[in-house]
């Protein structure tokens, strides 16, 4: 269902914090860019300041309408972190908005409010987790609760809850002795970061073919208090490889191809572009109905699924329009709207629908957290 990839010469600097320096100052573009350090400065935009540094300057906090020049100056030295990683010329993008993400818990320096992740459904679960949140919660910081926090147990929040407040205390102490450009926190590499986010009570498991790894993860569970998740780490080394046992390196090679075909005879069409992303859909060889909108309807409701699987799996975000296959009933397209929308709301990465437009377009956005799967395969291409 989904691809991570990571190579030695292109180190993730998504979610480090830096103190920075503002290099220049762009009031028609409501933004900044800041020296950290590293290859590319950080792009800031406006609405990622944050309310506590308006206050140094005696303004008016959440007044979106100040300029950026009258909040920020050139050479001023700020705290920030990268929120997005750049995309092709792209620069990083930055944040005064800073998140502290542990186990169970993601801590809100600058925010002073109590959220609950959308994973999170049951209504007790949900009322012994904000209970939690309110007795832990200091004044100025806001939490919000993982979705691991509805397994975990009193003792196990607290604890995570303290790991992010000294961890916090720490950078602010180091923001205060370092000169800008500083790396002051470095997020987790992606090994840990997977283990700590998606290591769940549903996943069956995890299985590794390096026992250089396969030690370290077990070190890390230690590490994090997730010794109940030891069993479930499993050393793959047999033959045939794991890659191969699994079909993935083919399995990678197709989400290079523009067609994905449907289980009914029907196809898609991705088209990646810088701008958008365009899904066509069509019925191909569908044989299963005799009745053709009832073959369109068939390819259509496929569609919805695999829609879904290949954004998550390509890593496809920003703007996306669908072309479904044109359909006379209004109560056909609804069954198919609602099916895409019951499909997009699995996906881990938050996803918006904005519903048909007049000529029969679904248009959909997703939130970009990073490169798409063949941006990061290319890379991997010319490093190698």
């Amino acid at each position: 269902m989904e691809i991570y990839y990571s190579h030695p010469s292109q180190e993730k600097i998504v979610g480090n914090i830096y103190k920075g320096r503002v290099e220049d100052v762009l009031p028609g573009l409501g933004s900044a860019f800041v020296d950290v350090g590293e290859r590319q400065s950080l792009f800031l935009s406006r609405g990622e300041i944050n309310d506590s540094i308006l206050i140094e300057h005696g303004l008016e906090p959440r007044n979106g309408r100040i300029p950026i020049n009258k909040i920020l100056r050139r050479g001023q030295s700020i705290l920030l972190q990268v929120r997005r990683a750049g995309i092709r010329t792209k620069n990083p993008q930055g944040t005064m908005k800073i998140s502290l993400p542990g186990r169970y818990w993601v801590l809100l320096p600058e925010e002073d409010r109590i959220g609950l992740s959308r994973r999170i459904t049951r209504p007790r679960v949900e009322n012994r987790i904000r209970k939690m949140a309110h007795s832990l919660k200091s004044e100025g910081i806001g939490m919000i609760a993982r979705t691991a926090a509805q397994w975990a147990s009193k003792e196990e929040l607290r604890q995570d809850h303290e790991n992010l407040v000294q961890s916090w205390k720490r950078i602010e102490e180091a923001a205060r002795a370092a000169s800008a450009p500083m790396l002051l926190y470095k997020e987790l590499g992606l090994i840990q970061t997977i283990l700590r986010d998606r290591l769940l009570p549903d996943m069956a498991g995890v299985t590794v073919d390096s026992k250089v790894f396969y030690d370290k993860i077990k070190q890390f569970l230690d590490y994090m208090h997730m010794e109940r998740y030891q069993k479930k780490i499993k050393l793959h080394n047999g033959k045939p490889p794991l890659f191969e046992l699994y079909n993935v390196e083919e399995q990678i090679q197709a989400t290079q191809s523009p067609r994905v075909d449907l289980d009914g005879g029907g196809f898609l069409i991705i088209s990646e572009t810088e701008a958008l992303t365009a899904i066509d859909i069509n019925t191909g060889s569908d044989v299963k109905h005799r009745n053709q909108q009832a073959a369109i309807l068939n390819t259509n409701l496929e569609a919805t699924k695999e829609i879904a699987r290949q954004l998550r799996l390509r890593k496809i975000s920003g703007i996306i329009v669908v072309d479904m296959v044109d359909m006379k009933s209004p109560e056909a397209i609804q069954k198919v709207v609602d099916g895409l929308r019951l499909e997009l709301n699995k996906d881990r990465v938050p996803t918006d629908f904005i519903d048909v437009t007049e000529l029969g377009l679904l248009e959909i956005t997703r939130k970009r957290e990073e490169e798409s799967l063949a941006d990061m395969l290319e890379s991997a291409e010319f490093e190698a």
